[in-house]
């Protein structure tokens, strides 16, 4: 039986990671800690969940629990995660993988500290349904070399000035990874080579918003609302990013891979399809997938199946998370400094 512990059961956590976890056979969801008492018997309620816990360290430090599932914002994953490695838990790791790189970089160490616990961050979700597809057509030549990717990120999640303010526009507690720009990296990772150079300016649109509270306050945002990045990949290739949170009508989240011989454009979100050209071909052709060629959600099951030793992690490892935490941290510097930053830092 592997026995779960869950450190802030936010939207995803109750939404995927609960009902994951109780599908799975011998596993066990046996206890949760939120920011308040209140809240945690809440969940435990809702869920059939039979312990909760004043603090979350007094959940880390219970002998009873073996794999520690973290649900915080961004703010508290790498204080989190440290304890529970130290207190030998197994670890998944709600994305965004930490604040700032430095955060990120003593999660990674401390599992190399410990080999014999699976570590786990959760992936972005976008492009799980045709990743294998792409993978393996890159493999193949279909693009010859790559000459350019394209990145987009547009919508108006933000584009209401007034609604209260997003804990993903609060660098207290969201850090240097902004908008979407981690889980677009984190895409664009999975299939390119490692990335060089970067270039970014961004900018805050609007700086004040009413505060998610209940006296409704205007308070100060602190993190962009628009990014625009140049970038090098290490083969030479170039990457051009426009992500936004104040986009009306944006296209959504999409990658787009051009090189010598094919194109491939990758719509991810609102909904995810794939058209590859080639050498030859007049326009576009979609990609329509046999039902089971498409990849999807399997994180809880792959986590536990890491745990038990059957299979390793695929999505996403502390290693290939800390690539994106790499990136949004040299676009982050690259703006406060005005100039380009290169890779690895």
């Amino acid at each position: 039986m592997l026995r779960i512990g869950i450190v802030g059961a936010g939207g995803n956590c109750r939404l995927k990671h609960i009902p994951g976890f109780r599908s799975i056979p011998d596993v066990k969801i046996v206890g949760v800690c939120n920011r308040t008492l209140a809240s945690s018997k809440q969940v435990a309620q809702e869920f059939g969940i039979p312990k909760v816990y004043d603090e979350w360290q007094q959940l880390v430090d219970d002998k009873e629990i073996d794999a520690i599932v973290i649900g915080t914002w961004p703010n508290m994953h790498s204080q989190i995660t440290c304890a529970a490695l130290r207190a030998d838990k197994h670890v998944l790791c709600e994305a965004r993988m930490a604040s700032n790189l430095d955060e990120a970089r003593l999660m990674l160490n401390l599992a190399y500290e410990h080999p014999d616990l699976i570590t786990q961050v959760v992936p972005c979700p976008m492009g799980l349904v045709h990743h294998d597809f792409v993978s393996k057509i890159i493999a193949q030549g279909f693009l010859g070399e790559l000459r350019e990717v394209v990145v987009i990120g547009a919508d108006d999640m933000f584009w209401d000035y007034s609604k209260e303010m997003h804990w993903r526009q609060d660098a207290t507690k969201s850090g240097r990874n902004v908008l979407t720009l981690g889980m677009l990296q984190e895409v664009v990772n999975r299939h390119c080579p490692s990335t060089s150079r970067v270039f970014s300016q961004m900018k805050l649109f609007e700086p004040r918003r009413p505060s998610a509270e209940k006296n409704q306050t205007m308070v100060d945002v602190t993190l962009p609302d628009s990014i625009q990045i140049v970038s090098q990949f290490e083969n030479g290739a170039r990457g051009l990013y426009h992500i936004s949170g104040v986009n009306l009508f944006g296209p959504g989240q999409q990658v787009h891979f051009y090189g010598t011989e094919g194109t491939i454009k990758w719509e991810l979100a609102p909904t995810e399809r794939v058209s590859v050209g080639h050498i030859g071909q007049k326009e576009l052709q979609l990609v329509e997938l046999p039902e089971d060629e498409k990849g999807g959600w399997r994180v809880e099951e792959e986590f536990v199946q890491a745990v038990r030793g059957e299979n390793e992690v695929k999505f996403t490892t502390f290693t290939a998370a800390i690539r994106y935490m790499e990136f949004t941290e040299a676009a982050w510097l690259s703006h406060e400094q005005n100039q380009p930053v290169s890779l690895p830092l």
